[in-house]
C-alpha cells in the first residue's frame, strides 16, 4: 500500500462503516487503529463513520488513535441502514472508492432496506466488501440471512483477522479479485 505514494495525490477513497454496538468491541478497536493507519497513507483518503442507532463520523480523529479510540462510544442498538445512507454522502468518485461494512449484520431495523441501500452502493460502482465481526478468538458472528444477501450481490463477507486486514486492503486499492485473495489466504468467504 505504501507504493502508491506518487505525487502526494490520493488514488483511491476508503470508508471505513463501523457497527460499535456492544457485541462489536473487539473489532471497533482493530478498526479504529487500521483506520489511523490507513489515514496516515497520502494516496488513500479515508473515511471512518461509526454508528449504532445513531451515526459519529470519525474522519477528522483519524490522525491521533488515541483520540480515535476513546470516541468510539460502544453500545446501543443498530441502524446500518442508516449508516450507509450517510456514509453513501462521502462517495466522491465511485469507481475510485471501497466501501468497507464493518459488522455482525444484525440489523434492528429493517434488513431488506439495508439490502437496498448496499446494492444501490454497489451499483453506483464502488467496490463494496463486508468484515464480520470477530471474537478475541477469531471466530466470527454474523447474521447469515444478511450474508447470504450479500453473497447473493457478489459482495464477499469474510471474516478477516486484523493481521491480514492491511494484505486484504492492499488487494483491494489494486481491484484484484477478493474472492480470490481469500482463498489464497484459507479465508472463507461467509454466506
Amino acid at each position: 500500500m505504501v507504493g502508491f505514494g506518487r505525487k502526494g495525490t490520493q488514488l483511491r477513497q476508503v470508508i471505513l462503516c463501523i457497527d460499535q454496538s456492544g457485541s462489536m468491541s473487539t473489532s471497533v478497536i482493530y478498526a479504529a487503529v487500521l483506520g489511523s493507519i490507513m489515514a496516515s497513507l497520502r494516496s488513500v483518503k479515508t473515511n471512518m463513520v461509526v454508528f449504532d442507532t445513531n451515526i459519529v463520523d470519525l474522519t477528522e480523529m483519524l490522525n491521533d488513535p488515541v483520540d480515535l479510540l476513546f470516541a468510539a462510544q460502544l453500545g446501543g442498538g443498530t441502524d446500518i441502514a442508516k449508516a450507509l445512507d450517510y456514509s453513501k454522502s462521502l462517495i466522491q468518485r465511485p469507481n475510485d472508492t471501497i466501501f468497507v461494512l464493518i459488522s455482525d449484520l444484525y440489523e434492528g431495523g429493517s434488513e431488506s432496506e439495508m439490502i437496498k441501500k448496499v446494492a444501490a452502493i454497489k451499483t453506483a460502482g464502488v467496490q463494496f466488501v463486508t468484515l464480520l465481526a470477530l471474537n478475541d478468538e477469531g471466530t466470527p458472528s454474523y447474521s447469515k440471512s444478511a450474508a447470504a444477501q450479500l453473497a447473493a450481490l457478489d459482495i464477499p463477507a469474510f471474516a478477516c483477522t486484523p493481521m491480514l486486514f492491511p494484505d486484504l486492503m492492499a488487494a483491494a486499492i489494486n481491484k484484484n479479485d477478493l474472492r480470490e485473495w481469500s482463498e489464497r489466504n484459507n479465508i472463507s468467504v461467509k454466506n
